[in-house]
């Protein structure tokens, strides 16, 4: 190899294995893949990262809360470190790419690195955060908060979606102590990131329609403010039997809410105001059947913004209308613990870097703002600087069809390349 040949075309092969590779072990026994955050699977990953480390002689370290660093050494250790990296869990079922594209391209970054004999001036640290994912406990970004003496001990006793088990049980059952997830000071010293760029899919459409930009530099990120579970609780009557004035039923209260709350946010976007609202969950109890006013009826909200007055003006609306809901059709609205993830500022001359190293690498880019949360936003609001890179992507994300197509996949990973090697 030498340093003509450019990264895109060099490397290709690398990351296109070490995908392949890690789509094997991941592979849900019905669609999609399934990596639960400190589960079997994300270990695996971890696992794969440190041979691969291994074989190049590379410093690999393990954080208290199962985080992994592998260190490429720089001319000046002294240097605060260029970070780079993303989380090795999935969703449920989900797709192959979310998270694991920007393990892959740190990855695929450093060993070309090497394969060039290319020495950066400073370290350069490829990080794999521990569950990022919170459809399995419900909670996000706990490794990276974990890391940041951010996560809480009312978070580690949050269940799993499925089965009788806490976050804590999960953390030990993969080799770690929750003591050690709830502990105030940062497990490693945030002061020595200079820099941190997360390549990530995009998780829309927007880059994807674009035929000349199939990379995005990402200008923010949006918080979210989120319930796992409320519940709408009426009165359980025959379908038949109860005339419509005499009804207390949950479905319809609930039906009357969110059309409410549509409108609503359809006017708020209209006055300019950056805002997402899902109820991703909608449940009917187990006994609701076709002749039975339903009594009860459990659902989640996810709403999201990249202004946090926005969040919290919007939640408040939310409990209004519900209490609305509630007076109208007799009823009761309940929900439970707020959890809250704050909007984050990416850093403008990071910002600026990026789309300066995708000009330098010939790579059209566009500034987009991204809708779903990550990693660098706990970092970012700790003021470390951070930035994201964004690669096209079909069929959406969060589902097993995810199509990131490697041509796409490689021209992000040149800009993530360029911009490590031209830091200095």
């Amino acid at each position: 190899m030498t340093t003509e040949t450019l990264m895109r075309d060099g490397a290709k092969e690398f990351a296109r294995k070490t995908f392949d590779d890690i789509r094997e072990f991941s592979r849900d026994h019905v669609i999609g893949v399934s990596r639960q955050g400190y589960g079997p699977k994300e270990n695996m990953v971890h696992d794969y990262v440190r041979r691969w480390a291994d074989s190049l002689g590379l410093e690999v370290k393990v954080d208290r809360c199962g985080n992994m660093f592998v260190t490429l050494a720089g001319e000046d250790r002294t240097l605060p470190c260029y970070m780079t990296g993303s989380h090795g869990d999935s969703v449920p079922q989900g797709g192959h790419y979310d998270g694991l594209a920007g393990v892959v391209a740190g990855m695929t970054a450093i060993q070309w690195m090497h394969d060039i004999g290319f020495k950066p001036k400073r370290d350069v640290t490829l990080v794999v955060f521990r569950m990022e994912e919170s459809s399995w406990f419900g909670k996000a970004y706990v490794g990276s908060l974990a890391m940041t003496g951010q996560l809480t001990r009312e978070d580690l006793a949050l269940k799993h979606r499925s089965k009788d088990q806490t976050l804590a049980e999960a953390v030990r059952e993969a080799g770690f102590d929750p003591e050690d997830m709830v502990r105030t000071e940062p497990s490693i010293d945030l002061k020595r990131i200079a820099a941190f760029t997360e390549l990530h899919i995009e998780q829309g459409p927007t880059l994807d329609s674009d035929e000349k930009h199939r990379v995005g530099i990402v200008t923010g990120i949006r918080g979210n403010f989120r319930h796992k579970r409320c519940v709408c609780t009426g009165v359980t009557a025959h379908s038949g039997a109860v005339d419509r004035q005499y009804r207390h039923d949950a479905v319809m209260a609930m039906a009357s809410m969110l059309h409410r709350m549509e409108e609503h946010w359809a006017e708020w976007l209209v006055r300019g105001e950056d805002l997402v609202f899902t109820v991703g969950v909608f449940n009917t109890a187990p006994s609701a059947a076709i002749a039975i006013i339903p009594g009860e009826v459990s659902f989640s909200v996810d709403i999201r913004s990249l202004s946090e007055d926005t969040l919290k003006r919007f939640h408040r609306l939310l409990e209004s209308e519900c209490s609305v809901a509630a007076d109208d059709r007799g009823v009761k609205f309940d929900f439970d613990r707020l959890l809250v993830c704050e909007p984050a500022k990416l850093d403008k001359n990071l910002v600026t870097h990026l789309m300066t190293s995708a000009e330098k690498a010939g790579i059209p880019a566009r500034y987009i703002p991204s809708g779903a949360g990550h990693d660098s936003a706990v970092l970012a609001n700790l003021g470390v600087p951070a930035s994201m890179i964004f690669v096209a992507n079909q069929d959406g994300s969060h589902n097993p069809h995810e199509k990131m197509k490697l041509e796409d996949f490689m021209l992000g990973a040149e800009v993530l390349f360029t911009a490590i090697r031209d830091f200095d």
